[in-house]
């Protein structure tokens, strides 16, 4: 869909299953969603039970008939695998296929999700299915995308798994000698004397109530595998698909930060990147804009496509709200904003039972044109045709940098200590807010990404440093870069194992300091420095340094540690390498980063008040300049740039003023 000659706009549209529907009520449909400007529908998400009733029994003639209706009203298609979940059937006859959850239960047939990733059956069936339709379909021009599956996730503790598990580590560590040094396991007794002596990690082994583990890198090593055969689950069917298709570009929607599955991984077997963005009405404006960038991030600055999200409102959350008049159209461009080349939701339609039926559609259960919603969802459409092409395959050129890596995340998460408040998106979150907040651009990046580009180089809470990664951040900041990291960082290698000799680990040179003790805070505790005359909370952990050859920026003022360094900065080759001890408040990180940022000629795209967000977009048609009003006032800019905004037509010049009411967007593409 990204990157594709079969459309010439920003697409628009979404999921359809006119499946759940008598046929005669698909003509209707099509008049509405053309009347709605839309031009693409994803089908076939989850028909695989009216595909395929036995194992070589298939049924394609109802799909037939969709294909031939939207190909008629001129729809583009992304086509769905269906393979999100699997048929009764195949759970009667093939057991296999079931998954067992972190307790041990197997579960029976339900829900989603629902398949085996290791399963025989599985793996057998689902690439299977993709095949047959890819063969089937592949004379239609109107298929710009292939859908997999459907936002893959959870876990599977089965036999299936457990042998596999097994396999994984023997190709991964080759001897039963590396697995017991890499795990440890010389603690609590734990040697293993064959693979077959290793269980999976869960409630029947190493984990205890509340997500805790006994042994961290056994767990490690599970959420890696259990990320892996996942993908390796997509790939089957991408494999199939594209040995059919070489030329239809392959996604499967991803879920922004969503921690089981190591989406920089799977980033390299995505033709593009897509996801659904459901945040609640209440969700901080940085939080989504992060996540967006973040999905950006996975093919190094690549567009993604925005997939989901609701024109109205979800039916998961404990109080579903309704999105405010004009707040779609604002996170539709905010998704464009920050690197979207489509906008897309789910659905176009309600069904009329089970638990996505008050999930709000384009069409409602009333069926015609005569409400808020559609009339919204038809003014975006005409607003996306207007705009055309313009903004399609523009990059941000964001010369700050936030790394955010999974295996870190996971270990984090369940580290044994020093806190159980430490959430490791939040602290990026913090850092994020303190750059978003002044419109400085951000690019989220993984440890295999080059640094180069970049003058500024962010790794909130970098616990885990894997081999060659501290080389990578030496070269750079030697080089002239400028890293910073904080707390809790340095601290074990890509095996939950400690890097001894004094923290941070590889990067004491570079940071100029070692630290000898952490201090965990309650919630309610707080220590404090000043800075830049003010004084700021130090909170949740306290890392008690020493310098060696860094500049000491502060210092702690209470406790026993009163007087030691809580801030430093030190000069390393060309650059500047910088540590943050503490976690502290919004004002400091704003304050801290700005500085840094502005000492090393990173500039806001402009200055604007808080709940005002700007951000820019480059490609070979010009710069263009994304202006979000997410308050509910008028917000008045004088512009320090010309330029003529897209979304109305006017022309502006520098130190014109450009007024956008509540919930309000404009392009500026530059003159």
């Amino acid at each position: 869909m990204v990157e594709t000659p079969r459309i010439n706009k920003i697409p628009y549209g979404g999921d359809y299953n006119p499946e759940q529907w008598p046929e005669e009520t698909w003509e209707e449909d099509m008049r509405l969603l053309k009347l709605a400007h839309i031009d693409i529908v994803t089908l076939n998400v989850f028909s695989w039970a009216s595909l395929q009733s036995d194992d070589d029994v298939y049924h394609f003639e109802k799909l037939d008939k969709i294909m031939e209706l939207v190909q008629k009203h001129g729809l583009n298609v992304c086509m769905a695998t269906s393979t999100g979940a699997h048929p009764a059937w195949m759970a009667r006859k093939h057991p296999d296929i079931l998954r067992v959850d972190h307790s041990g239960m197997k579960h029976k047939f339900g829900a989603r999700h629902n398949s085996c990733p290791n399963s025989p059956t599985y793996r057998k069936y689902a690439p299977a299915l993709a095949a047959k339709l890819a063969d089937r379909y592949k004379k239609y021009d109107n298929i710009a995308a292939w859908h997999i599956s459907n936002e893959y996730g959870g876990e599977c503790y089965c036999e299936n798994c457990e042998k596999k598990f097994r396999e994984w580590l023997r190709a991964r560590y080759k001897t039963i000698e590396e697995v017991n040094r890499v795990w440890n396991t010389a603690f609590w007794g734990h040697t293993f004397y064959d693979f077959e002596d290793i269980v999976l990690p869960n409630l029947l082994s190493e984990h205890m109530d509340g997500g805790r583990t006994c042994f961290q890198g056994i767990t490690l090593d599970y959420r890696r595998f259990n990320s892996e055969s996942i993908l390796n689950a997509y790939r089957l069917e991408y494999d199939a698909i594209h040995a059919i298709t070489p030329d239809i570009p392959i996604t499967t929607n991803l879920m922004g930060a969503y921690q089981p599955l190591d989406y920089q991984m799977w980033g390299k077997y995505m033709d593009f990147i897509s996801w659904d963005n459901y945040p609640a009405n209440d969700a901080p404006i940085e939080s989504t804009a992060m996540r967006h960038d973040l999905m950006r991030g996975l093919k190094q600055g690549k567009p993604f496509a925005l997939m989901e999200q609701t024109p109205s409102v979800t039916n998961w959350l404990p109080c579903n709200m309704l999105k405010r008049p004009g707040v779609m159209r604002l996170w539709s461009y905010q998704a464009v904003a920050h690197g979207a080349d489509t906008v897309m939701f789910f659905q176009m339609k309600r069904s009329i039972g089970a638990c996505e039926k008050y999930h709000g559609a384009v069409i409602d259960h009333a069926g015609h044109e005569n409400t808020r919603v559609f009339r919204e969802v038809a003014q975006l459409g005409a607003e996306l045709d207007a705009l055309g092409a313009q903004t399609l395959g523009a990059r941000s050129d964001a010369k700050t940098a936030i790394l955010f890596d999974w295996d870190n995340w996971w270990a984090v998460s369940c580290s044994a200590g020093p806190t159980v408040y430490l959430d490791y998106c939040d602290e990026v979150q913090r850092c994020y807010k303190a750059l978003f907040d002044q419109n400085i651009p951000v690019d989220m990046i993984g440890v295999e990404d080059d640094l180069s580009r970049y003058d500024l180089v962010i790794a909130p809470v970098l616990y885990m440093v894997k081999t060659g990664y501290d080389e990578k951040i030496r070269s750079y900041v030697k080089s002239g870069g400028r890293f910073l990291t904080t707390f809790f960082s340095g601290y074990v290698d890509e095996h939950d194992l400690v890097t001894v000799g004094g923290y941070p680990g590889r990067l004491r040179d570079i940071l100029g300091i070692w630290v000898e003790e952490e201090d965990a805070l309650p919630a309610d505790m707080h220590n404090h420095f000043r800075y830049q005359d003010k004084t700021y909370p130090a909170s949740m952990l306290c890392d008690l340094l020493h310098t060696e050859g860094a500049e000491a920026l502060a210092f702690y003022e209470e406790d026993f540690y009163a007087g030691m360094p809580v801030l430093t900065k030190n000069a390393f080759g060309k650059g500047f390498g910088y540590y943050v001890a503490t976690r502290s408040s919004d004002e400091f990180y704003r304050q801290f980063l700005g500085e840094i940022c502005k000492d090393s000629g990173i500039m806001p795209v402009m200055d604007t008040p808080d709940g005002v967000e700007v951000t820019r977009r480059v490609n070979e048609k010009g710069v263009f300049v994304f202006l979000l009003n997410h308050r509910d006032d008028d917000y008045t800019a004088v512009l320090p740039f010309g330029g003529a905004n897209l979304l109305d037509g006017k022309n502006y010049k520098t130190g014109d003023t450009l007024i956008l009411a509540g919930k309000d967007a404009a392009i500026v593409k530059l003159q």
